[in-house]
């Protein structure tokens, strides 16, 4: 008895005579003609542009802040104490002295590696819980869901909280918390997409010609789900940017004098009636970085994740 396999979109086609020269370049220029139409369609969207200029200098930031400034974020000159910004100091001076803008910048370095090991961990652990779920399914699928509804009933900074008293103060804490207090969202859509590509016809042939399970979650599920989780994790990246600067702010984040987004507008909240740079180009930089996250989540969303 034959059985016909609708195969994933990605699959190649079967064994066969070698294609001719002439159908190899046509799927070659096909493919130049397709990659053009999305770099046309991506600088027609300025919002997008934008955004990614905004995560690219950022990261520029972290990588490499002496290129952006060579002011010492640590060492201030009293004399400069709480300068507007001016072209000599782009974001102003602190209390004491320090530029603010290369606080910022060296900042970024720990901002962004808190954020990414945040989004690592929540990524990591609620995609392998939601996977589990949505393939295993019965008794499996509703014990981890039960349990990420309880995780989902508790709000993500208040269990941050609890998380970061078991675990203690410092940057990679309170990174680790905020994974943690995600993985309930990436769980929930991780399963939803394996739910629908494990009734696939291609996985349900999988299962019958008797391959292991693991395999056929490593082969055709987890490569077919796992779009929308990706861009899940755009966003969350900015949502986490936000949840570690909060936790920041409140005081949990790198001691001081380690310059820290959150932190930066903590220690210039004193100062708001003489000095309001202090709290708002930090803040500013904060929510661009939030925004611009939220702008590439968008655009992954529409264009089906990464498949």
């Amino acid at each position: 008895m034959a059985i016909i396999i609708d195969a994933p979109a990605h699959a190649t086609e079967p064994a066969g005579p070698g294609p001719s020269h002439g159908a190899t370049a046509g799927r070659d220029g096909s493919e130049r003609r397709r990659a053009a139409r999305r770099i046309r369609s991506f600088f027609r969207q300025p919002t997008l542009v934008l955004a990614v200029a905004v995560l690219v200098m950022v990261g520029l930031w972290a990588l490499a802040p002496t290129w952006f400034t060579s002011w010492d974020p640590i060492e201030g000159v009293a004399s400069d104490r709480l300068q507007p910004p001016s072209a000599e100091h782009l974001f102003g001076t602190d209390n004491l002295g320090r530029d603010l803008f290369a606080r910022v910048v060296h900042g970024s370095a720990t901002s962004l590696a808190a954020t990414s090991v945040a989004v690592v961990v929540g990524l990591t652990v609620g995609s392998v819980f939601g996977l589990l779920a949505g393939f295993l399914r019965g008794i499996v699928d509703d014990a981890i869901m039960r349990f990420m509804d309880v995780l989902l009933a508790i709000p993500s900074l208040l269990l941050s909280l609890a998380l970061i008293t078991a675990l203690g103060f410092g940057t990679i804490n309170v990174a680790v918390a905020v994974g943690l207090a995600s993985v309930a969202s990436f769980s929930r859509v991780m399963r939803a997409e394996v739910l629908q590509v494990a009734t696939a016809v291609y996985v349900e042939a999988a299962r019958v010609s008797g391959v292991r399970w693991y395999t056929i979650l490593a082969r055709h599920v987890l490569p077919n789900a796992s779009g929308p989780v990706v861009a899940l994790a755009a966003l969350e990246f900015g949502v986490m940017v936000l949840a570690i600067s909060s936790l920041s702010f409140l005081g949990f984040g790198a001691p001081p004098p380690t310059p820290e987004w959150g932190s930066l507008v903590s220690g210039g909240r004193d100062y708001l009636a003489v000095a309001w740079w202090l709290t708002t180009l930090p803040g500013l930089v904060i929510v661009a970085v939030v925004l611009s996250g939220g702008r590439i989540s968008r655009a992954l969303e529409r264009n089906g994740g990464t498949r």
